[in-house]
């Protein structure tokens, strides 16, 4: 029995080096500390690039605090029971403004992101997602499930 003849054609330009069909990206970078004293706390820039129907803007960025992901993280736990959502970095009690403590944090929340934003079901299932990425006006009040 011979083997089909498969056509094969060489891809284009296009097809090798653009876009790739559905896609999403997110940084977590540029923290800033603000306030003095017990009022003080580290926020983060959160850039998202998507091409994916399901987000409303193609690039976004936010500013999101430490607490923003931890409430983020347990409604996305409540919201996903098929989907193991991976950890946050741990609190910090001591040097929580050091430079090295808040890059520390930064990787951590941005390896926390880049999981979740790349898990197909919760790119297309979740509510919360797409909101927690792209909207500046980001509530947790708003999302007590």
């Amino acid at each position: 029995m011979q083997a089909p003849i498969q056509s094969t054609r060489p891809q284009s330009f296009d097809e090798i080096y653009g876009p790739p069909e559905n896609f999403l990206e997110v940084e977590v970078k540029n923290p800033q500390t603000h306030g003095f004293g017990r009022k003080m706390y580290t926020d983060y820039e959160v850039i998202c690039r998507t091409n994916i129907p399901a987000f409303k803007l193609k690039y976004s960025s936010v500013r999101r605090r430490y607490s923003d992901f931890e409430h983020f993280r347990d409604i996305l736990e409540r919201e996903s029971s098929r989907v193991t959502i991976p950890p946050l970095p741990g609190k910090v009690f001591t040097n929580r403004f050091s430079d090295d403590v808040i890059e520390h944090r930064r990787e951590g929340l941005q390896r926390f992101l880049q999981i979740v934003v790349g898990h197909p079901l919760l790119q297309t299932g979740s509510k919360v997602l797409a909101s927690f990425v792209q909207d500046p006006n980001w509530d947790r009040a708003s999302w007590n499930i």
